[in-house]
């Protein structure tokens, strides 16, 4: 057998195998021998059928080049998956999956030959990683902020009481009875006896809400609107409809005192001054941690940016398939298919797929990186630290017994594992620059000082939709 490598795009490399007339005839025997067992011949034992007359039996007609031909092909089939093994230890190539081969030649006296382009595990070229132009940034928790957390928690705390002496705006709690008719006919569906709203929340077709302003308790209503054009009911998109509306029910927030009551109410805490004082201290916890967590996706993203991967086209598909499923579970949280997400949105599988492309790119080469990184910071994790992630993830998983027998199998560990590593590299990393720059040492993880939860602060901006957020990167 020859073999013969040339390297081509995108970590891939060009394979040309070349095998001698014998090895071409003992494939075809033993092809022979394998379909005999499974074509019946009349006269003939299964197994014991004569090659002439198991491919007459067959139909194989040599003669036509583009007939059917089962010997040729099974041949082919097992003389492949032996010969390729074989290349690819011989060529000491690490591959990450064997695609079915092009066969150039296949004839019983000059031999055969086949060509096959296999991706190969990319070669990560290391960067920069340790010398960041960049610092840890802790947020500097100011009064202000505990006034907002403090407001926070008032808000939580409130209650609803009846709205007097005014009518209603935007952020009152309504209760209302409404039907709508087009050209005086009742419309399907747009009636209700007691509908609850937050007024100016847009809950209900643009324009609605604004013509419940004004209204006191018991008044009546009626009014025009316009569908949008793009309303998810065909039959209304575009349509003008007039609506009659009551306002039952008028409520609004009512925040508690902010006092020492309001703190002992809480917790054990004596006064204002010592649940401020808690806040004060949490924030200033969740900072640190905040700015660790900022800190190591620095490093990360400054590690990827500096290295030189050719990521296989293979890697980058399958880590789409990872988003996809991502995808899907995030959606079944919320009781919300895939298919009902795709109508929703406006979108096919093949567009989201096109959509995460790049992304996937990104994820991958991270991973290969911390990989890298890894293996030169001669990275290990005992069996161990394994069994105790194990463990934890036991204590959270509730009743989900797939997931635990998955982590429980010889994969789920592989996939414990290499989660492990990855952080330990990048805890590393950090503790190695905190060790350099002593100032930074109270910069630690939230779980390295405990704390029961009370609040959090607030976010500047609205979190992502959870079918549109992204996760963290987290596999082998």
């Amino acid at each position: 057998m020859k073999v013969t490598t040339r390297p081509a795009d995108r970590s891939t490399v060009v394979l040309e195998v070349e095998l001698p007339p014998e090895r071409v005839k003992s494939s075809i025997d033993l092809s022979v021998r394998h379909l005999g067992r499974r074509t019946k011949v009349p006269g003939f034992r299964p197994g014991h059928v004569p090659r002439g007359m198991l491919e007459r039996a067959l139909g194989i007609d040599r003669a036509d080049e583009t007939a059917p031909d089962p010997v040729y092909d099974d041949a082919k089939e097992h003389l492949f998956e032996a010969s390729v093994v074989e290349a690819l230890r011989d060529e000491k190539l690490d591959v990450l999956a064997i695609p079915a081969p092009e066969w150039t030649s296949f004839d019983e006296a000059t031999g055969a030959a086949y060509r096959v382009t296999v991706p190969v595990r990319p070669d990560v070229k290391l960067g920069a990683y340790e010398t960041y132009p960049f610092s840890i940034e802790v947020d500097t928790v100011d009064e202000a902020k505990v006034d907002a957390v403090l407001e926070q928690l008032r808000e939580q705390q409130s209650s609803l009481v009846p709205v007097v002496d005014r009518g209603a705006i935007d952020g009152d709690y309504a209760v209302i009875a409404f039907d709508g008719n087009a050209d005086g006919v009742p419309i399907d569906g747009a009636k209700a006896e007691r509908f609850p709203l937050v007024i100016g929340k847009e809950r209900m077709i643009p324009g609605f809400e604004s013509e419940l302003v004004g209204l006191r308790e018991g008044q009546e209503k009626t009014f025009q609107l316009t569908f949008p054009a793009d309303y998810g009911e065909t039959d209304l998109a575009g349509k003008d409809v007039e609506f009659h509306v009551t306002l039952l029910e008028l409520r609004e927030k009512s925040p508690p005192t902010l006092d020492d009551d309001f703190a002992r109410s809480l917790g054990d805490y004596a006064d204002l001054a010592a649940l401020r004082t808690e806040i004060q201290g949490r924030l200033e916890r969740s900072a640190l941690d905040r700015a660790r967590h900022v800190f190591a996706d620095r490093i990360i993203e400054f590690a990827t940016g500096n290295s030189t991967i050719d990521v296989p086209e293979l890697l980058i598909d399958r880590e789409v398939d990872v988003m996809i499923d991502e995808l899907k579970v995030r959606l079944a949280e919320q009781n919300i298919g895939l298919d009902e997400y795709l109508k929703v949105t406006e979108r096919t599988e093949d567009q989201i797929r096109t959509e995460y492309r790049e992304q996937a790119e990104h994820r991958v080469k991270v991973l290969l990186v911390l990989g890298a990184i890894a293996e030169r910071e001669g990275i290990v994790v005992d069996d161990a630290a394994v069994q105790g992630e194990l463990g934890r993830a036991r204590g959270s998983a509730g009743e989900d017994s797939k997931l635990i027998t998955y982590l429980e199998s010889e994969r789920g560990r592989s996939y414990l594992r290499s989660q492990l590593r990855r952080t330990q590299t990048v805890e590393t990393l950090i503790d190695r620059w905190i060790a350099q720059h002593p100032e930074f040492s109270n910069v630690r993880h939230i779980e390295d000082q405990p704390f029961t939860d009370l609040v959090t602060e607030p976010a500047d901006e609205p979190a992502e939709s959870p079918a549109e957020s992204v996760t963290e990167v987290s596999r082998t």
